[in-house]
């Protein structure tokens, strides 16, 4: 994956740890989940054209393993996540790296290709999935509910679709910062100096890219013009108030990022999460650089684990996946769909940061324009 912060990727903490091992190194993937008329698990496009969702099921569960990466159990509720489907299917999920960006996801993908530990499954902040599609990494696959799914929230040809979102948030240690900054603005005060954080690089995490593109809309910028966000952190920088340490749970709780700019979900969460800590974690959408954003899922075009990766996408489009990311303080992308069939969580509805307006999002043309912005642009930004 680095809103939040996936991995820091933006969902949750942004150290990269160790690796978890998965299957053995070299194996070719097992694509061979057919059905009895032959049909194959690996170019299925639907579950209907495997031959419904319990035949799907059985082939996953004859595969017995999914392979995923950069997925922080505190991340948008992923620990639930990853329990729930386990407990549902009996299939055993192999978290990788679980703190690392969409950069490494993708970089895992093209690196073991034909390998039996490459990734099945991504988590992607949405200019990654955009670029994973562009570079022919990823399978076409219509979960059941992908037509509920709104039409800017998907690829046309189903390679991604946009899972779970949220705003770009200030999260701020009460106890340590005497006044909490609730703006952009108050970011670049001379009393917050080096206590200002960002989850992730953003030429690798979706989180911190999307904290850059909040600041460009605070600072005259817009979709088309990210330049004043790394502008705005070149001010950060040059008067002390940007500290290069990125920020996790374990970062905040030292004392060492006291003001973190992250999803507002994942500041959300760890706010619940540091009470029995003794921290007092604020919480504000800044008014001034409101920028929302969804990440994506996609299945690897070479999965080695073909049928547990499809099911894993259903799982996570089903009622019971989505509500399960609200409770993560995540707005799923079928939010409204559920709301309409009844099936919404109304209680974790109720705790969503509050926020004001429509959200808009960028185009892909936009997307890649910054991008290539903030990779020329954002070393020289925040060094010296």
């Amino acid at each position: 994956m680095t809103v939040s912060l996936p991995r820091t990727a933006a969902a949750g903490v942004l150290a990269t740890l160790a690796a978890l091992a998965l299957s053995a190194c070299g194996a070719a993937p097992d694509t061979t989940s057919t059905t009895a008329d032959g049909k194959s698990a690996a170019t299925a496009t639907s579950a209907a054209d495997f031959g419904g969702l319990d035949k799907l099921v059985a082939a996953a569960k004859k595969e017995g393993t999914l392979n995923a990466i950069a997925l922080p159990r505190d991340w948008a509720n992923y620990g639930a996540l990853i329990d729930g489907f386990q407990k549902k299917y009996g299939i055993k999920i192999s978290d990788e790296n679980p703190d690392g960006t969409s950069q490494d996801e993708i970089n895992a993908v093209t690196s073991r290709k034909g390998q039996d530990r490459a990734p099945d499954v991504l988590d992607l902040g949405s200019s990654f999935a955009l670029s994973a599609a562009q570079q022919g990494l990823l399978a076409p696959y219509k979960v059941q509910s992908y037509d509920d799914i709104p039409a800017g929230q998907k690829d046309t040809q189903a390679r991604w679709y946009n899972d779970y979102g949220g705003y770009i948030s200030i999260g701020c240690d009460a106890k340590r910062v005497k006044t909490c900054p609730t703006t952009f603005a108050d970011l670049l005060k001379p009393q917050y100096k080096g206590q200002v954080a960002l989850n992730g690089n953003p030429t690798k995490s979706g989180s911190a890219f999307g904290g850059v593109f909040a600041a460009a809309l605070a600072s005259g910028g817009s979709f088309d013009d990210i330049q004043p966000g790394l502008d705005f952190f070149a001010k950060l920088k040059e008067n002390g108030n940007y500290t290069p340490v990125e920020s996790t749970p374990a970062t905040v709780e030292k004392g060492e990022t006291p003001i973190s700019i992250d999803w507002d979900y994942l500041n959300a969460g760890y706010a619940d999460e540091f009470k029995s800590k003794g921290v007092d974690w604020k919480v504000t959408v800044p008014s001034d650089g409101q920028f929302s954003q969804y990440y994506s899922q996609a299945i690897n075009k070479d999965a080695p684990h073909p049928a547990a990766a499809r099911l894993w996408q259903e799982y996570l489009y089903s009622a019971e996946g989505q509500n399960l990311w609200l409770k993560g303080y995540a707005r799923p992308a079928l939010m409204t769909a559920l709301e309409k069939a009844g099936t919404l969580d109304k209680a974790a509805a109720a705790k969503l940061p509050e926020v004001t307006g429509t959200p808009k999002f960028p185009t892909e043309a936009q997307q890649d324009k910054a991008k290539t912005v903030i990779a020329g642009g954002w070393a020289k930004a925040v060094s010296g």
